[in-house]
């Protein structure tokens, strides 16, 4: 997630406060206003504010563990009955055997960013880019310009008894990595496959020699490239890079987008006031930087003259040392130069990297969101991704994540604007500009769709913009949650790749009342029956779905049949429900929703019913007489009624 630029750039963290908006991009006779959604006036608090919750319930409320509470929690990963969050203090491990009472199994420390985490079996995986990750998983940092201890990379870890987690290899990466995906192989039983999106500086040779800084036309250049680890499963401790592929060859740089209305208003009413502002040359952008930071300076400059007061010519005296504090910090962290300017059809930057991978193998293919670009890839080989597709969107400023539908028909990628730690879902900006792009893949291309944004407004003491999520397993529909940060969670249906809709929240109002400060949920996925989402600044929150008008009790009880032993959101499953009669109600169900004749749907309610309550061969004829029923919702639906003839067929009692 670039989520969380703000501990790659904390000054970009502690001066991007903003206040962004969003409806989607919906007809205008139908769409709900987002003047008027009960999540825009919330109280503020960070245990106590206000919530609104619609169409589900909220079973936890889990808290960070001591000596993680405060920092940041990151991604979520999940085996058995355990859920793994990171935290840029290291793994947390909470099992929710009971959904309503997550207990703590352990917090591990070992300090990185961003500390994302996956699984394999009984291997865990963990990301890390910053130059306080060291080898030895020890707090501390380096503080070195060069070190042989600096981990930035990925760590392996045998996690058989979790309580436990066993470090067994660093693999160090040339742009440590951001983000990773595990791939496994449908061909491949003895080894597993990690993508690595890593998005800082590449490494110096002294510390990894094999990293070149050279063009990307050199072959051994680190430019432009995504690093690929095997790991061996009869001995993870030889995990290893075994490539560095290229899928950004021959892309062209695309057009981008300035700063909102939103942005504007904010920094003319912050200079009005005498707030100081700074120029962040890699941002392109001007942002008002926090009194916590300029707060200290006029103070000294106060004191030094012996008041008590500061007035205005304290704050004139602490403007070139603001300065001067602002081009150090940017120096330090790499910032304080702009991006070489984009001209049109000029080859994107050799900076550009991905930021996050989904890989579906079990259609062999990738989803990479690349910074400025939607890739399609061909994953057949793992170690030799194809790019298939590039798609680019002026309104889009940073490809952040990825996530296909269930049948790899559609695909839906976020943009992460403002770079996570930003308000960006106000009055004042686009629907358009921080959402989800949705786009349709006929012979292997993307076709763009529609937009998809929150329809709520949220305050400028509020980061808000799309981030990660997962398909619920609602059977015949497209449904996804996801998180938007303060924005808090989302459920939606994009099966209308043009019309995606809200069918499902909960949000709570800011962190803090009079200033921005980083919270929200980083992510959020659906796993066996519950929402889990990861609260950046509380701990972890469960959730389950509610009936509704959206969504019906038959819908939630057949998607609570899928069971998995474990999930990494962005190893995308192919999800298959077992038969059950929930699965023929549930899309029974659909078929009146979408009102087709009342006299069908209440029959095969009856069939269905009377099936349910028989066995052996009066079963098979009530559940025949359904299939035969259901041939009525034809012309209502037929791809509807295939599925509910086969969902039916499937209950009944093989012939003896």
């Amino acid at each position: 997630m670039h989520a969380f630029r703000s501990r790659a750039f904390p000054l970009l963290a502690l001066a991007t406060a903003t206040f962004a908006a969003c409806a989607p991009a919906r007809k205008p006779d139908t769409a709900p206003s987002p003047a008027t959604d009960p999540r825009n006036a919330l109280k503020a608090g960070l245990f106590d504010a206000g919530e609104a919750v619609s169409n589900m319930r909220v079973l936890a409320r889990a808290q960070s563990p001591k000596g993680f509470l405060g920092e940041t929690n990151s991604d979520l990963a999940f085996t058995g009955n355990y859920v793994i969050q990171g935290n840029y203090n290291g793994p947390v491990v909470w099992d929710i055997s009971n959904p309503s009472s997550p207990q703590l199994v352990v917090a591990y420390e070992c300090p990185a960013s961003q500390n994302d985490v996956s699984v394999y079996k009984n291997l865990m995986f963990m990301s890390a880019e910053a130059l306080n990750g060291r080898i030895d998983c020890k707090p501390g940092g380096n503080s070195q310009a060069v070190s042989k201890e600096r981990l930035r990379g990925v760590r392996v870890f045998d996690i058989s008894n979790i309580r436990e987690p066993k470090l067994v290899a660093n693999v160090q990466t040339c742009r440590g990595s951001h983000t990773h995906t595990v791939l496994e192989d449908p061909k491949d039983k003895e080894n597993v496959y990690i993508y690595v999106s890593g998005s800082s500086g590449i490494r110096p040779a002294g510390e990894l020699p094999e990293c070149s800084n050279a063009a990307s036309s050199d072959p051994n250049s680190s430019r432009l490239r995504i690093e690929i680890i095997k790991v061996p499963l009869a001995d993870p401790s030889k995990a290893a890079v075994v490539n560095r592929a290229n899928i950004f060859a021959g892309l062209q740089s695309p057009a981008g987008h300035g700063e909102s209305p939103a942005d504007k208003a904010e920094i003319a009413a912050a200079k009005a006031k005498g707030a100081f502002t700074a120029f962040i040359p890699i941002m392109s952008q001007e942002i008002v930087l926090p009194p916590q930071m300029t707060k200290p300076i006029i103070d000294s400059i106060m004191k030094a003259r012996g008041a008590t007061a500061p007035n205005a010519a304290d704050s004139a005296a602490a403007r070139p040392v603001v300065d001067g504090v602002v081009k150090r910090m940017l120096a330090a962290q790499g910032a304080d130069k702009a991006p070489p300017a984009r001209a049109a059809n000029a080859p994107i930057s050799e900076g550009t990297q991905c930021h996050d991978i989904t890989v579906y193998p079990a259609l062999g293919l990738a989803g990479g969101a690349c910074e400025g670009h939607g890739l399609l890839l061909d994953i057949s080989n793992p170690v030799n991704p194809t790019r298939l597709d590039a798609v680019a969107d002026s309104n889009f400023a940073y490809w952040h994540s990825a996530t296909f539908n269930n049948d790899g028909t559609q695909i839906l990628f976020s943009d992460e604007w403002g770079g996570g730690g930003a308000p960006k879902c106000r009055p004042l900006d686009k629907p358009e500009w921080g959402a989800n792009a949705i786009f349709e893949i006929v012979n292997k291309k993307m076709v763009f769709k529609s937009y998809y944004k929150i329809p709520t407004y949220q305050t400028s003491n509020e980061n808000c913009v799309a981030h990660n999520g997962s398909l619920i397993p609602i059977p015949g529909r497209d449904v996804m949650v996801q998180a938007w940060y303060q924005g808090g969670i989302s459920v939606f249906d994009w099966t209308d790749a043009a019309n995606p809709k809200e069918i499902a929240s909960f949000d709570r109002g800011p962190v803090d009342g009079t200033r921005m400060e980083m919270g929200g949920s980083w992510s959020v996925y659906w796993y066996n029956g519950h929402i889990v989402s990861s609260e950046i600044a509380r701990g972890m929150d469960v959730a389950e779905l509610t009936p509704s008008e959206f969504i019906s009790q038959n819908e939630i009880d057949a998607a609570k049949t899928v069971k998995w032993d474990q999930l990494n959101a962005q190893g995308q499953p192919k999800i298959s429900w077992p038969p059950s009669f929930a699965l023929a109600k549930a899309f029974t169900d659909q078929l009146e929703r979408k009102q087709c004749a009342s006299g069908v749907v209440g029959t095969l309610r009856s069939q269905i019913a009377a099936a349910e309550k028989a066995s052996g061969a009066a079963r098979n004829t009530a559940l025949q007489a359904a299939v035969s029923a259901a041939e009525g919702a034809r012309g209502c639906d037929g791809k509807k009624t295939d599925l509910l003839k086969k969902a039916l067929q499937d209950l009944q009692a093989p012939a003896m």
